[in-house]
């Protein structure tokens, strides 16, 4: 070997171009290391109604650790999805000394259940909100198919100034609409547009010059509805027990109108109107 001057020249080489990598190596990471790129501002984008300021704050403060060259833009980030109304987060960096983050923050449409928020696209979110909203009720694998069902149905109601306070998706795949005036409407597995169209059309029409309070509407009939009333109370009286005490009860009697309409709960009405 050390006959060969050839071969000994390409290690002598190679030795030196090895150590001089080392040695750029080292010093480039003396240099971004030193306290000369600073991280002097976080900029955060987005239409933010939800994240604050003061969250912000503590994410910088905790969690941006280095200068500009050695932040960590993948825990940067996560920090910032941590934040309960982030949907998504993106991060980069902005020479000399920026930091830009980009927020897209869930927009509320429904509740689900007691335990957490629907967004517009179907996905679950824990955050807490003090805004009136719809809510869904259906099995875990559910969401997204309750979700995109719930503009369609609910602009039907708009045309009838009804609007949806709750709907519920059963496990057997059936449909249950609750008003937020107390109408309860039992649309069934198909053709749930049509049936509420029908309905909606016969209310705006029919029904509410009726000036009569309807509970449930059963929409699962072919060619109609029933419809349901809630029954009276019209007087009190007290009834003498076996010991001779006297106890207070309530009498109820509907109306000739009143028997009528709750007839209804069992049969179709065929033409879509009550009488």
């Amino acid at each position: 070997m050390w006959d060969k001057p050839a071969l000994l020249n390409w290690i002598a080489n190679l030795l030196y171009a090895i150590s001089m990598v080392v040695m750029l190596y080292a010093a480039v990471y003396v240099v971004v290391h030193l306290p000369i790129f600073p991280l002097r501002e976080v900029k955060v984008d987005g239409e933010l109604h939800h994240v604050s300021r003061e969250q912000v704050k503590l994410i910088v403060a905790k969690h941006l650790k280095g200068n500009f060259f050695t932040l960590d833009l993948i825990n940067a980030r996560d920090a910032f999805e941590k934040l309960p109304w982030a949907r998504s987060v993106s991060v980069r960096r902005r020479w000399p000394d920026k930091l830009e983050v980009v927020i897209e923050e869930h927009e509320a449409l429904a509740r689900w259940g007691s335990t957490a928020l629907v967004n517009k696209q179907g996905e679950l979110f824990h955050a807490a909100s003090g805004s009136d909203l719809p809510v869904f009720y259906g099995p875990d694998n559910g969401v997204i198919e309750v979700a995109s069902q719930y503009d369609s149905l609910n602009k039907v109601l708009q045309s009838a100034n009804l609007e949806v306070a709750t709907l519920a998706l059963t496990p057997r795949r059936a449909w249950q609409v609750t008003t937020t005036n107390g109408i309860v409407l039992e649309l069934g597995r198909v053709e749930m547009q049509p049936r509420l169209e029908k309905f909606a059309n016969i209310y705006s029409s029919t029904l509410v010059g009726l000036n009569k309070k309807i509970t449930y509407v059963d929409l699962r009939y072919p060619s109609g509805f029933a419809v349901r009333r809630p029954t009276a109370v019209v007087n009190t009286g007290k009834v003498a027990s076996a010991d001779g005490s006297q106890k207070a009860v309530e009498a109820v009697k509907p109306s000739a109108s009143d028997s009528k309409a709750m007839k209804s709960d069992t049969v179709k009405k065929r033409t879509g109107t009550v009488t």
